[in-house]
């Protein structure tokens, strides 16, 4: 297994500062964001956000919305037609039992329609600064690939990074990981040649890698 600590101060002192790279001003931004995201590139979320948030600024906007004027909204979002129809029937939630706030516990964030226990950690972590682990596809693969975890399943992941890392140090550490797995730890054709976690990477293709790109 990777030495959690190495790997933990290797990766802050790469990403002091890490922030998500979706663009937002408060938590229902974030959560429309974040919905908007499954299986959708971050550019392109914020591409269509930057017009979106002009026309819907209140969670009340979205409740009252018809989902197929929503859609029309979200031109290049991937299953906008799934997405529109479940950030409508979430925002009618929030203005039925929340008062229109986006709540900050993992236990009603996950009763929204299109809300899972990844989305929520988003919102928990770069929303209202709490302590969370996001596993999204990046996080799943570099933490496999560093030897800390060996599951598919991200709700393991999630629980074993959830141990071996500081919990005051999860948000930061989940962002910095989705950051390297963007940018390094890429799922095709990854700069294992550059990568700061080299030494503490239990990856079996790493050098393959390495000496490819050194060729």
């Amino acid at each position: 297994m990777g030495d959690p600590k190495k790997i933990i101060e290797l990766l802050l002192e790469k990403y002091p500062k890490p922030k998500i790279e979706l663009n937002f001003s408060n938590p229902l931004q974030l959560l429309v964001a974040t919905i908007l995201s499954a299986q959708c590139t971050d550019r392109k979320v914020n591409e269509v956000t930057k017009s979106l948030f002009k026309k819907y600024r209140r969670t009340e906007d979205y409740a009252e919305a018809d989902p197929a004027t929503l859609e029309k909204d979200l031109k290049g979002i991937t299953f906008a037609n799934r997405k529109a129809e479940q950030i409508v029937k979430a925002c009618r939630i929030l203005v039925e039992k929340h008062r229109g706030q986006v709540p900050d516990s993992m236990e009603a964030l996950t009763e929204l329609p299109g809300v899972g226990r990844k989305t929520a950690n988003v919102v928990l972590g770069s929303a209202f600064g709490r302590p969370a682990i996001a596993v999204d596809t990046h996080v799943l693969r570099v933490s496999n690939r560093l030897g800390l975890v060996e599951s598919k399943d991200p709700e393991r992941v999630e629980e074993v990074l959830m141990r071996e890392i500081p919990r005051e140090k999860w948000t930061p550490v989940n962002l910095a990981m989705i950051l390297h797995g963007r940018y390094t730890c890429k799922a095709k054709n990854p700069l294992c040649e550059e990568c700061i976690l080299y030494e503490e990477c239990e990856w079996d293709e790493k050098e393959r890698y390495r000496q490819r790109r050194k060729g």
